[in-house]
């Protein structure tokens, strides 16, 4: 079959600037299709913050963006991903980007989110046309690129960029992107593609909606996750649309980079370690424990969070639970995240009150996340919704037990343990409930005192399950041929 041009146009793309896993998506599933023998680009704005990894080029002709009343002005600049022969392009606009927040707050001083990333979007589009490159696919995420398809579908129709296929991917459809009805006419789209589909709504347009409307195929990242959002309890307002667009909706598992994201050889690490030798994830739990001033003690299990700190999360079920799980169990715990302050006072009172046994970071560092990941014995995500979720592939990955709620994501990757037989890979739990939550967390003390050989049993297939996008990325590539065929009515074969 011939190879695909696929052109992903993201507001974040990992190691460049991220905000959540969306980025760890956009900057590895391209690289897996470039190994395929696809032409695969990214294009990103080029924030304020913008990490400049590699070398950088500007290129020479200024792009011109037709937005609003008069055409506007965008610089490119031109990289690779790292490793890799990928093109990435970064959109610069001072007026739009300059700042060094990727979302700006509705409620902030600088309301224009609409208008940033209506901009960003047809920049995307308009460098395809001055590159005289015309993808066979374009492939958005999520609510800042949802202005994308109706572009394709609409002012593009009748260019080269019209025969275009797009697919939307829904990464959390929690965040919908209201936005004011002014940026119809900023993006120059026709007000009749917006109210035949009723997108305007009191005078304010959803960007997901539009997206999940007008592209060509739509994915989500994970299988129980589409299922999910069709209902009234998870779609958030949007079930109906997702209903009448199920045919097109598909759910294909997150991969992860299993090169960053391997504990032989992550330099982040105080000892590497494999599933052969687990010699060296004993050095690292000693130097977490040491880290977050615990008693350095192998034979205590050591449970590790990773997380922003939000109801999402369930990280207030742990707030809940923890003074009776530390008073009522001999076990250790470490916290990394930020995010709501409540929370952020809880943990940092129970990093005072339990002293020696629970310690807590408030912020974020990367390589702190991944000395957790190597160091504790559990890792605990109690999350109320969770699209697909990776922190529990990297855990499974470094020979840590996930303690995950059954929910989206987290039930497609973690198998729950059965006491007594060869299964499992971790411990799941059904209730969002704070009781719930120390009972898991009490099944996985018990099973690591009790019974050391199901626990290695359970260590040993945690560790070998492939959570590489080696598998994913395939499904990815059925899914663009059929959405090409959708739009030409020629399968590429």
């Amino acid at each position: 079959m011939r190879a695909l041009k696929i052109l992903f146009v993201s507001p974040e793309v990992e190691p460049f600037v991220k905000v959540g896993g969306l980025a760890d998506m956009v900057g590895a599933l391209p690289k897996e299709l470039a190994k395929l023998g696809h032409d695969v680009r990214i294009v990103c704005p080029a924030y304020g913050t913008v990490k400049r990894i590699g070398e950088w080029h500007a290129r020479p002709e200024p792009l011109g963006v037709e937005v609003g009343p008069a055409t506007a002005w965008a610089r490119t600049w031109e990289t690779v991903l790292p490793g890799t022969a990928v093109p990435a392009y970064f959109i610069e606009n001072n007026d739009f980007f300059s700042r060094p927040e990727v979302y700006t707050s509705p409620w902030g001083s600088c309301e224009d989110n609409d208008l940033r990333f209506a901009f960003f979007s047809r920049a995307a589009l308009t460098l395809c046309q001055q590159l005289g490159w015309t993808p066979d696919v374009v492939h958005g995420h999520d609510w800042s690129v949802g202005l994308v398809p109706m572009m394709l579908n609409t002012t593009l129709r009748a260019t080269p960029l019209g025969q275009t296929a797009s697919v939307f991917t829904i990464h959390n459809l929690e965040h919908q992107g209201y936005s004011p009805s002014r940026v119809v006419n900023y993006a120059r789209l026709p007000w009749s593609e917006f109210l035949r589909d009723g997108l305007v709504s009191d005078g304010m347009v959803n960007l997901m909606r539009t997206g999940l409307y007008q592209s060509t195929k739509l994915t989500t990242v994970s299988p129980t996750y589409a299922g999910e959002i069709r209902t009234a309890d998870g779609g958030f307002g949007l079930d109906g649309v997702l209903r009448f667009r199920a045919g097109d909706l598909v759910g294909i598992v997150n991969g992860i980079d299993d090169e960053s994201w391997d504990p032989a050889r992550d330099r982040a690490l105080p000892a590497n370690y494999s599933a052969a030798d687990l010699a060296g994830k004993a050095h690292c739990k000693a130097k977490l424990q040491e880290r977050f001033g615990l008693e350095v003690n192998p034979a205590i299990p050591l449970f590790g969070v990773v997380s922003r700190l939000a109801a999402q999360k369930g990280l207030d079920l742990l707030a809940e639970a923890l003074p009776g799980i530390l008073d009522g169990m001999k076990v250790q715990f470490v916290l990394l995240g930020n995010g709501d302050s409540r929370l952020e006072n809880t943990f940092n009172w129970a990093n005072q009150a339990y002293r020696g046994s629970f310690g807590a970071h408030i912020g974020f560092d990367g390589g702190l996340a991944r000395l957790i990941q190597g160091g504790s014995d559990f890792f605990v995500m109690p999350s109320r919704s969770e699209p697909c979720g990776l922190t529990q592939m990297y855990a499974m990955r470094y020979g840590t037990l996930p303690i995950v709620r059954a929910t989206g994501g987290l039930v497609d990757t973690v198998e729950n343990y059965v006491e007594g037989q060869e299964r499992g890979t971790g411990f799941v739990f059904n209730d969002a409930t704070a009781s719930a939550l120390t009972n898991s967390i009490g099944w996985a003390c018990a099973t690591y005192y009790d019974r050391p050989r199901e626990l290695a049993g359970l260590q040993q297939r945690a560790m070998a399950v492939d959570f590489s996008w080696r598998h994913s990325a395939p499904q990815y590539v059925d899914l663009y041929r059929w959405a090409v065929e959708r739009r030409t009515g020629v399968y590429p074969g």
